[in-house]
């Protein structure tokens, strides 16, 4: 499952859903809004892109790392200090292979994924630089 939204992620509903009878491990990833001087920040997405490159990588993963589900949450719109930006969870026989695909979705998502964040401070905002942007 793939999702873009301004909604608070429910890590728990996605657990769920990545639970398999033939996964012995089930892993997962929570990015949040860190307290770095910064009062807040605002996400933008190309949806339509995003949604479609989150949905190859996560495909890419799947394979790669023999996956039994990976799950993708990304937040947009006005986000303040302590709350989520991005959830991954994914699931797979051994804990390897999860935490190997989990990590590959993160990075992967970073660079590729027409997705931008805005630190907002009492000085105004500034745009953060993705990997590979």
């Amino acid at each position: 499952m793939i999702e873009i939204a301004e909604k608070e992620i429910s890590l728990d509903r996605m657990i769920q859903r990545a639970r398999r009878n033939e996964a012995g491990a089930v892993v997962s990833f929570l990015g949040t809004v860190r307290d770095d001087g910064i009062e807040g920040m605002e996400v933008e997405a190309f949806r339509d892109a995003a949604l479609s490159e989150l949905e190859a990588i996560r495909l890419e993963a799947m394979s790669r790392f023999s996956l039994t589900a990976a799950e993708v949450a990304h937040r947009t719109g006005s986000l303040a200090v302590g709350e989520s930006i991005v959830a991954i969870v994914c699931s797979a026989a051994h804990r390897e292979e999860a935490f190997s695909g989990c990590r590959y979705i993160l990075e992967e998502l970073k660079s590729r994924a027409p997705l931008w964040k805005k630190e907002i401070s009492a000085e105004g905002g500034r745009w953060v630089e993705g990997h590979g942007r």
